[in-house]
């Protein structure tokens, strides 16, 4: 089964994307199921991850109405407030269903970096970790070594790092970036997802993701890392194909087997198995 790990769909008249704004022209639109399906055909991807994009409950239950309607949308991360003390109660009530595979503070636009670290925070995730939730850490550098204290905290919650940990590709940073990620490969609960890298580089110049790809694959093996899309966000800087392309290149001296597992194999293991999803 080949899996993009991480996608989107919203519409604009929910009105809780505060990041979505008109100068973002390219994805300041509805974006639905209709839209993905033709470019996962064309792609031979079976199956989607569905990720949320705003920080309410109200969207996650959004996106799980689309999920219960689309077959090829295999699950969902979603967003509960994690700061409230009933965030324990409130993950234990959301895995209920099914086809909620994780969850995600957007911790990116969390002024704290040692937020992650409260007693709150900590006290939620042990919540997804008793019910097989996957904890996806939406973080850039300066958040890699509180992630890495709250992993050795936590061993046996599942994590999956987004987007490579957003590292400021068009800025040069490859050094802090893969400094901070190194005691995080060492760690067996981690994943990275290998998505969201050209939108962190510089417009036209999609050849400076290479070194960053090149590294996660060393770092962490073919068996920890997660290929994802990022669709629509994607296509501030890319279209789908041209991203699928440029993965399986990358991927194309791996064997096949090692192919398979970034390419949906891992993706399967992580956020389906456990949620009885396969």
């Amino acid at each position: 089964m080949r899996i993009d790990a991480h996608q989107h769909f919203w519409q604009l008249a929910r009105g809780d994307y505060g990041w979505l704004t008109a100068e973002l022209a390219p994805i300041f639109r509805d974006f639905g199921p209709a839209d993905l399906a033709p470019l996962l055909h064309a792609a031979k991807i079976d199956r989607s991850i569905l990720v949320q994009a705003a920080p309410t409950e109200a969207e996650t239950a959004f996106l799980l109405d689309i999920a219960a309607r689309t077959p090829r949308v295999a699950g969902v991360v979603g967003w509960t407030d994690f700061d409230a003390e009933a965030a324990p109660a409130r993950v234990t009530e959301l895995a209920r269903n099914r086809l909620l595979v994780g969850l995600r503070p957007m911790i990116q636009d969390i002024a704290d970096p040692d937020w992650m670290l409260s007693p709150a925070v900590e006290r939620a995730l042990a919540a997804m970790q008793q019910v097989g939730l996957v904890f996806d850490a939406l973080v850039k550098p300066v958040h890699l070594a509180p992630l890495l204290t709250l992993a050795r905290r936590l061993p046996d919650l599942a994590m999956v790092i987004d987007h490579c940990a957003k590292p400021d590709i068009a800025g040069g940073g490859f050094e802090a970036w893969a400094e901070g990620l190194a005691p995080l490969a060492k760690l067996p609960n981690i994943r990275i997802k290998l998505s969201g890298l050209l939108t962190e580089a510089a417009l036209g110049e999609p050849d400076s993701v290479q070194p960053y790809i090149a590294h996660v694959l060393t770092r962490f093996g073919p068996e920890r890392v997660i290929f994802g899309s990022d669709w629509p966000v994607l296509l501030l800087a890319a279209d789908y194909p041209g991203w699928v392309a440029m993965a399986e290149a990358a991927l194309a001296h791996l064997p096949p087997a090692a192919q398979a597992r970034v390419m949906g194999g891992n993706a399967a293991e992580i956020y389906l198995r456990q949620r009885g999803r396969l």
